[in-house]
C-alpha cells in the first residue's frame, strides 16, 4: 500500500513545499500555500487508456512532412476569427470569464452550431443538472439531435463517456469543478486542475477531438488556478464585458493555429449571442457632438482596423496630488504623453486632475493611440472641441515626434467606410498608398504641428 504524507501547494503558481508558509518563495502571494496529500510510490493508473506505447525517433526538420490543419467552421464568423479561422479538431481550448457573463450561453450555441453539421458533440456541464442545461437550451432554440448533454464532474466517467460516445467535440463546464478520482486534493485545487487538464489534453490529441474547456477567474481577472495551466492548452480565450451591459467582447491571448490578441465582439440578447460584424459603428453611436476631450483613433486588433473613442477629462487639481486614472488603456502611457505635453507643448498640466477612457469597454496597448490620447487631453485642457469628422493615429515619442505606425491603409479605409472626411496622421506613413475617395489625409511631423492643425493656434 503507498505510503501517505502531506506537502504544501502554493494555489496561485503550483510550488511545493513540505512545510507552510506565509509568502510563497515562487510567486510572493501571500496566505496560498494549501496542504494537500501526496502519494509516495507508484499509484495504480486505471484509465489511462490514451497513453502513448509507440516511441517517437528524432527526424531532421528537412524531412518533416506538414500540412494545413483543417479547419471546422462555425455559423459565428467573430468566433472562428478569434481562433484563427475555425475550430482546429485535436486542439484543447481554454476560455476564461467573470461569473454570469456568458460563456456557458457561448459554448452552447457553439455547440448546436457545430452539431447541426453532423458532428457528434458532447457537451459536459459540472455545475448544472441536465434539466437546467436543457432548459437554457430550450431559451436559445437548441434542438440538434447530435448535441449530447451529460452532468458529470468525476474524469474517469467523463472519459468513459467520450470513448462510447466517439464525439468529434467536448465542451467541459468547468474544469473547476472536474477532479481526477485518483489524485486527493479537493476539486478546483492546483494538482486537481493540473492532472485533469493534462488527461483532457493527451485525449484531444490522441483521438484528433476538439475539446473546450470553461475556466473561472478571479477577482484580477486572470483564469483561476495555475499559470501552468494557460501553458498546457493551444489556446486562451477570455470572454469580458459588463454583466449591465449587452456587449461582449471574445479575445484571444494565446493561439497556437493562429494570430493572437484577434477580437470578437457579441451582443447578448434574449435569444442568446448574436455577433456584431461591424464593431466600429457600435463604439461610435454614442459618441457626443461638441465636447471637448474627445477624438476617434483607427486602433489595431490583430487583423481588423476598430474605430474607437478617447475621452479626456483634465480639471485643476484639489488636493496637493494630482490624480492620473485610465480605462481601457496603459495608465503609464497617459503620465508619459502628459510630461510630453507639458516639455515640448507648454501646457501646464502638472497641478491638474487627468481621467481618461476609452468609450466602449475596449482596451487598448498598441502606439498609435499615442497622438490621439495627447489630442484628447490637450482638448480637454484648454477646452476646445475637435473637428468630429476627424480620425487620428500615430506614435508620440518622448521628444514631440509622431512616429510612422503600421497597416496605415487598412486604418484609413475604415475610417472612410465610417464617413471621416479627414485622418491626421504622421507624416513618414504618406505615399506608397491608395488613399480612398472622398477622405483627406494630412501628415503631421510633431505634436505641436497636430495641435496647431486641429485648434487653428
Amino acid at each position: 500500500m503507498a505510503k501517505k504524507k502531506t506537502k504544501f501547494i502554493c494555489q496561485s503558481c503550483g510550488y511545493e513545499s513540505a512545510k507552510w508558509m506565509g509568502r510563497c518563495p515562487g510567486c510572493g502571494e501571500w496566505n496560498q500555500m494549501v496542504e494537500e496529500v501526496a502519494i509516495t510510490g507508484t499509484p495504480k493508473r486505471t484509465f489511462m487508456h490514451s497513453e502513448q506505447t509507440v516511441t517517437s525517433k528524432p527526424a531532421k526538420i528537412t524531412d518533416i512532412e506538414t500540412v494545413q490543419e483543417p479547419r471546422v467552421k462555425t455559423k459565428m464568423k467573430e468566433f472562428n476569427r478569434v481562433l484563427g479561422g475555425g475550430v482546429v479538431p485535436g486542439s484543447l481550448v481554454l476560455i476564461g470569464g467573470d461569473p454570469g457573463i456568458g460563456k456557458s450561453t457561448l459554448l452552447l450555441q457553439v455547440s448546436a452550431q457545430l452539431a447541426a453539421i453532423k458532428s457528434r458533440v458532447l457537451y459536459i456541464s459540472g455545475e448544472e443538472s441536465v434539466k437546467q442545461t436543457k432548459l437554457r437550451a430550450e431559451r436559445l432554440a437548441v434542438k440538434e439531435e447530435d448535441l449530447f448533454i451529460y452532468s458529470e464532474t468525476n474524469l474517469q466517467l467523463i472519459h468513459s463517456a467520450i470513448e462510447q460516445l466517439s464525439p468529434s467535440f467536448v465542451i467541459i463546464d468547468s474544469i473547476q469543478t472536474v477532479y481526477h478520482p485518483e489524485v486527493t486534493s479537493a476539486p478546483g485545487s492546483v494538482s486537481q486542475v493540473r492532472e485533469c487538464t493534462a488527461e483532457l489534453m493527451r485525449i484531444a490529441k490522441m483521438n484528433g477531438i476538439a475539446i473546450f474547456i470553461v475556466g473561472h477567474v478571479t477577482k484580477e481577472g486572470s483564469i483561476a488556478g495555475p499559470r501552468l495551466l494557460e501553458h498546457m492548452v493551444d489556446s486562451v480565450l477570455y470572454f469580458e464585458g459588463e454583466r449591465h451591459h449587452t456587449y461582449r467582447i471574445l479575445r484571444a491571448v494565446k493561439n497556437r493555429f493562429g494570430s493572437t490578441n484577434e477580437m470578437g465582439i457579441f451582443e447578448m440578447k434574449e435569444e442568446g449571442l448574436e455577433e456584431v460584424e461591424n464593431p466600429s459603428e457600435i463604439f461610435l453611436e454614442e459618441r457626443s457632438q461638441g465636447s471637448s476631450g474627445s477624438t476617434v483613433v483607427a486602433s489595431m486588433e490583430a487583423t481588423r482596423p476598430v474605430l474607437v473613442e478617447i475621452q479626456a477629462l483634465v480639471s485643476p487639481a484639489v488636493f496637493g496630488n494630482p490624480r492620473r486614472m485610465a480605462t481601457g488603456m496603459d495608465h503609464n502611457r497617459v503620465t508619459l504623453l502628459m510630461a510630453v505635453l507639458e516639455k515640448r507643448v507648454g501646457l501646464l498640466l502638472q497641478n491638474q486632475d487627468a481621467y481618461l477612457k476609452v468609450a466602449g469597454g475596449v482596451k487598448l496597448d498598441e502606439p498609435a493611440i499615442d497622438l490621439a490620447i495627447a489630442v484628447s487631453i490637450a482638448s480637454s485642457f484648454r477646452d476646445q472641441t475637435t473637428n468630429p469628422t476627424d480620425c487620428i493615429i500615430g506614435e508620440v515619442g518622448l521628444t514631440g515626434e509622431v512616429r510612422r505606425v503600421s497597416r496605415i491603409e487598412q486604418r484609413v479605409s475604415e475610417a472612410a467606410k465610417l464617413g471621416f472626411t479627414r485622418v491626421i496622421l504622421p507624416a513618414n506613413n504618406l505615399g506608397g498608398w491608395k488613399v480612398p475617395a472622398g477622405i483627406e489625409v494630412v501628415g503631421v511631423s510633431t505634436v505641436n504641428e497636430a495641435l496647431r492643425l486641429i485648434f487653428g493656434k
